[in-house]
């Protein structure tokens, strides 16, 4: 029987570099404080107000980002509930993301008397 006297670290050192990959595209995101959105176009855009808000984006995917987490529809409605009903709400949605989905939020939005929302767009060309 041959004697066992080594470690092959190969399997480890893959599983640390898949990781690695992953904790720096987390970190870009993080870094700049954004989520890759196309925004659809708009003729009477307007730049934003420098207030205190609470943002929600969904990507193209249809994936609901709050705060920089992913959260599901049902989970932002735990979020919504503390915030103050003249808090400033920022919506960012992917002109790919599925029109469900902003129905959803609105609706939620609407539940919890949060009138006072922005819906983000670029200006058209």
């Amino acid at each position: 029987m041959k004697r066992f006297d080594q470690i092959n670290v190969i399997p480890f050192i893959d599983i640390m570099l898949v990781m690695l990959a992953i904790v720096l595209t987390t970190a870009t995101f993080i870094a700049q404080g954004t989520i890759p959105v196309s925004l659809p176009d708009a003729e009477h855009s307007e730049a934003l107000s420098s207030d205190e808000s609470f943002e929600i984006t969904v990507d193209d995917a249809g994936v609901i980002h709050s705060d920089g987490e992913i959260v599901t529809l049902s989970s932002l409605t735990g979020r919504l509930a503390g915030l103050s009903s003249n808090t400033h709400i920022i919506l960012r949605v992917d002109s790919a993301a599925r029109f469900e989905i902003f129905v959803g939020i609105v609706d939620q939005l609407k539940g919890k008397n949060l009138r006072n929302v922005s819906i983000l767009a670029e200006k058209a060309p």
